[in-house]
């Protein structure tokens, strides 16, 4: 029952933080008036799509935490938590693409070391953040773009 509990306080989390954070840093008419690349996305796709990986995002947290052999892993996914609640408000609330794109970029690099260090000690945990790298990547490309473009 506990470990219940603690997977579903991961996720409220997450998710929860996730969503303020997007509520508060929500795309406005600075954006809007951005160019965008062709392969920009609608944005109704952005709120299931991070959804879904932050259900993921808290799911290989507890499993991390929950483990407690590997300050490796703990560090680098606190870290990616923080990267990724930062892109945001940097992009969105400081209307700042190239400073965003460092952090995307830290984001991704994170990511990239987090799945190389897990898959010897937590396979599944590595394997779950594989979506979240690709989305990450595909993310960091538009973030460029459209620096590029404005």
């Amino acid at each position: 029952m506990v470990k219940l509990s603690q997977r579903l306080g991961f996720l409220v989390l997450i998710i929860g933080s996730g969503a303020f954070i997007g509520m508060l840093t929500a795309p406005g008419e600075w954006y809007a008036a951005l160019q965008k690349p062709i392969f920009n996305p609608p944005n109704w796709i952005f709120g299931p799509v991070w959804t879904v990986l932050y259900g993921l995002i808290a799911w290989v947290g507890w499993r991390v935490w929950q483990r407690g052999d590997s300050w490796a892993l703990q560090s680098l996914w606190g870290l990616q938590m923080i990267l990724n609640f930062a892109w945001s408000p940097v992009f969105f609330g400081a209307q700042q693409p190239v400073l965003a794109l460092l952090v995307i970029g830290g984001l991704l690099f994170t990511l990239v070391l987090f799945i190389r260090t897990a898959w010897s000690l937590d396979r599944l945990s590595a394997v779950l953040f594989i979506p979240y790298m690709a989305w990450v990547g595909f993310a960091s490309a538009l973030n460029l773009a459209i620096v590029v473009l404005n």
